[in-house]
């Protein structure tokens, strides 16, 4: 029976693609990394990743035992660790879209943060697709990403946290006509765009068919804090999901207008793998939520 040791090494090259990257993980060679992989085949008695000259793939077989593999080091990694405290500590890699550290997760991080001083976090900035295969390759122990229209790989779980309206917002001060009504706005107004191709940008799409409405567009940015500034300089008009954190009363560039005829809400929640090793962190996520579920929103 091979050791966790060698088990964690197979998760270690599943997640860099390579006995290099793996090994400087480890801290050993790609030639030690490689007889590791090597006796974990022998004693399978199947080829676990295709090899070329300088890169491993992993094969069918290989991917078939990843959650078994993943759920083996868990259990032993549960059953080491210091059960006299519950306390979280340790570092947490996590994905966050930037419009979600704009949003409520900012004050669920914080929440916790204070609570388990010891712990760390460190956080990347992307959008929701990228996130996706980071973490299904190990590389993220979980991400804030809104809702995927698309089917998810079997071995990831997606936990909606929180929803955010769907609101237009036009500037106080335009260098453009602007009418009072919202659906002649979109019709006639030059339209930031937020980028088509990701799956905010799919939501906007939604709420303009569902407007029935083609507007001009003048721009397509994927930062929301780039399409608000634009906005309020008053170039334009845009459709974004109403953030948690943004004072949106005081803003005296922006004005929010609701739009009547859209049922689209933007769902955010938390993707993680099926079995990982940091599920401590990412269930006070959750709970944070949980807890906070009835409390107003800005």
């Amino acid at each position: 029976m091979r050791s966790v040791r060698t088990l964690k090494t197979f998760l270690a090259v599943v997640k860099h693609g390579s006995f290099a990257a793996a090994g400087h993980e480890i801290g050993l060679t790609s030639a030690a990394i490689g007889l590791q992989i090597r006796g974990l085949e022998e004693e399978l008695n199947q080829q676990l990743f295709d090899r070329t000259a300088r890169t491993v793939v992993l094969n069918t077989a290989g991917r078939k035992l990843v959650p078994a593999i993943e759920d083996l080091v868990l259990r032993y990694e549960a059953l080491a660790a210091d059960t006299e405290t519950d306390e979280l500590s340790g570092t947490v890699v996590m994905g966050a879209l930037i419009s979600a550290l704009m949003g409520s997760f900012a004050d669920a991080l914080w929440t916790i943060k204070k609570q388990y001083p010891r712990l760390e976090v460190r956080l990347l900035a992307g959008q929701s697709d990228d996130f996706t295969r980071k973490v299904e390759h190990g590389q993220l122990d979980g991400a804030v990403v809104i809702r995927s229209p698309h089917a998810l790989p079997s071995n990831l779980i997606w936990t909606p946290l929180y929803r955010e309206s769907m609101v237009l917002i036009a500037p106080r001060n335009p260098h453009f006509d602007l009418s009072a009504d919202p659906l002649e706005m979109l019709r006639k107004c030059p339209f930031i765009r937020f980028d088509r191709n990701t799956w905010t940008g799919y939501l906007v799409s939604e709420v303009l068919r569902q407007c029935n409405v083609n507007p001009t567009d003048a721009m397509e940015l994927n930062s929301f804090e780039a399409i608000m500034e634009i906005v309020r300089q008053g170039f334009g008009i845009a459709i974004v999901p109403k953030l948690a954190n943004v004072d949106w009363p005081r803003d005296r560039g922006l004005m929010i207008i609701p739009l009547p005829c859209v049922a689209i809400e933007r769902d955010v929640g938390l993707l993680e793998r099926t079995y990982h090793t940091r599920t401590g962190f990412t269930d006070a996520i959750k709970q944070y939520f949980i807890d906070n579920k009835g409390r107003p929103r800005r």
